[in-house]
């Protein structure tokens, strides 16, 4: 067969109740079956290097996705155990939403009076949760020099909330000669 829809077709139709079955032996029905869909969406990219006897690679394929989303349900388990960990029995009171847009305002006031670069710092660290190897390449520095920048950040910001959103200046004096 030289046209790849008909081999694709030949393949899907031969195989697709074997991946199935195997993976609802594994897993739950919506789980298996989109499994088995992205199976065969992985042979349809690299049909070109399927072997002689697919069914087992077809069945490696399934197997490795199976693993991945074990693996996505454990992490996204174990988030949620971390942030059952975390909360009190007063995270789980009636609060005061005027109480929470006023401390937004204040954070948000702290965080505009910034320096841009120390912004910068924080939210590749926080929002995007980029490590300090690659906060640092996508600011064009050193990692030692992001981390130096990203720890100053994190002070002014504390500092600026203490003191209501404003950021104090850092008072410098002038280099004196001691001769």
């Amino acid at each position: 067969m030289d046209d790849p829809e008909e081999r694709f077709t030949d393949l899907y139709d031969r195989h697709y109740r074997s991946v199935l079955g195997y993976a609802l032996l594994r897993a739950e029905r919506d789980v298996a079956e989109d499994v088995s869909s992205e199976t065969f969406l992985v042979a349809w990219r690299r049909l070109g290097d399927l072997p002689e006897s697919p069914l087992p690679w077809l069945l490696g394929v399934a197997r490795n996705l199976l693993a991945k989303q074990r693996d996505s349900r454990h992490r996204r388990q174990a988030l949620v155990d971390r942030i059952a960990a975390l909360t009190t029995s007063r995270d789980q009171e009636s609060w005061d939403v005027a109480e929470h847009v006023i401390d937004r305002e204040s954070a948000m006031a702290a965080l505009s009076a910034l320096p841009e670069q120390d912004v910068e710092a924080m939210v590749f660290a926080t929002w995007y949760g980029l490590p300090p190897e690659q906060a640092a390449a996508v600011m064009g520095c050193s990692v030692r020099t992001y981390n130096v920048r990203l720890h100053r950040a994190r002070k002014r910001l504390t500092q600026a909330l203490r003191l209501g959103g404003a950021v104090p200046r850092p008072v410098r004096t002038p280099w004196r000669n001691p001769s």
